[in-house]
């Protein structure tokens, strides 16, 4: 069952190390539909994380109100899985112990043991369900976070850049296994990327931000077929029209060093 997500005149402030005050996110609103994959993208420091991170219940904004299906949040819930960065495994735990852990820590393990085997062979990582996060490959740990995160079967799952830090490569499979694990289970996603070609490879919608203090500043509708092929006219076009929204497509080339 996926969800309706509302965010509202989110306001978000910091006080940094030095005492001074850092507007976050400044009167974010956004509607996102049920079932939807939304991906979020904009500069370093614009407010991306801080979003997500709301929406999970991580953080409170200081105004503005956040919904999932109407109830206003106010906390981490399992209804909004979150798979972070880097992954957030436990390495002295098994990858069946690691995707076992929230139905443990809900105490809600016993009833549904079968499940645990379900979502290893959904990640595609049956054979290694003994092995330990420093045996596996990175994209194999992202696809443990991902199964992790879904096994407690949330309305939404909040994914913070969870191919940030992969070869080329592993990243291209793992946003394969997202889309039809995205498919399969039929929820709403929203992730937080700096790659402009994994955002219209899979997302329905793109949400621009400003840089800080962090605005959306535009929601470009992805129309294109799926599947999505990276070398496509049309592909192509979208993502020069959303280098120019981004003032690159014409920037200097900077020279290159070797030392």
């Amino acid at each position: 069952m996926s969800s309706t997500i509302g965010i509202t005149n989110v306001n978000r402030v910091y006080t940094d190390s030095d005492g001074n005050k850092v507007n976050a996110l400044n009167d974010v609103s956004l509607d996102i539909r049920a079932g939807e994959f939304i991906s979020i993208i904009g500069p370093s420091g614009c407010g991306k994380t801080t979003l997500l991170r709301l929406i999970a219940g991580l953080d409170k904004p200081q105004s503005g109100t956040l919904t999932i299906d109407d109830d206003r949040i106010t906390d981490v819930s399992p209804e909004r899985g979150y798979v972070f960065q880097q992954g957030g495994l436990f390495p002295w735990l098994t990858v069946e112990n690691n995707i076992a852990y929230g139905l443990k820590a809900r105490r809600v393990f016993k009833q549904n043991r079968d499940k645990i085997e379900k979502y290893i062979s959904m990640v595609g990582l049956n054979g290694f369900e003994k092995s330990y996060p420093h045996q596996i490959s990175g994209g194999m740990a992202q696809r443990v976070a991902i199964a992790r995160a879904l096994i407690n079967e949330p309305k939404a799952l909040l994914l913070d850049e969870p191919m940030g830090a992969l070869d080329s490569f592993t990243r291209a499979d793992l946003q394969d296994k997202l889309l039809e694990l995205w498919k399969q289970n039929g929820i709403t996603m929203i992730l937080v990327t700096h790659d402009i070609d994994e955002a219209i490879y899979l997302s329905d919608r793109i949400v621009i931000m400003t840089p800080r203090p962090g605005k959306i500043s535009k929601v470009i509708d992805v129309d294109l077929p799926r599947p999505r092929h990276r070398g496509g006219g049309e592909f192509l076009a979208m993502r020069r029209s959303i280098l120019q929204f981004f003032e690159l497509a014409q920037a200097e080339p900077q020279p290159e060093y070797v030392i």
